[in-house]
């Protein structure tokens, strides 16, 4: 039974239906492993696009709290001056 297998196996047209299917199975696995790391690529933009707007956000809220009054004398002080 085995030599059999092996005698179909080795014959010209065998062998290269073999070979051709191998290619096939090759470029296959070439092309999900493709399709897996532009979705990774994908979603490492979108992690790094959220990642900017929050430390822009962040960057803006502690340039505002850079400019807030001292204490509560110099936001009544504000107020009357009229730069709130």
């Amino acid at each position: 039974m085995i030599g059999w297998l092996a005698s179909i196996l080795t014959s010209g047209p065998a062998r290269k239906t073999l070979g051709l299917l191998l290619v096939a199975v090759a470029v296959t696995l070439f092309l999900l492993n493709l399709r897996r790391a532009g979705e990774r690529a994908g979603r490492l933009a979108e992690r790094l696009s959220t990642s900017e707007r929050t430390h822009e956000i962040q960057r803006q809220m502690l340039d505002a709290a850079s400019r807030r009054p001292a204490d509560r004398d110099a936001l009544a002080q504000r107020m009357r001056d009229g730069r709130f």
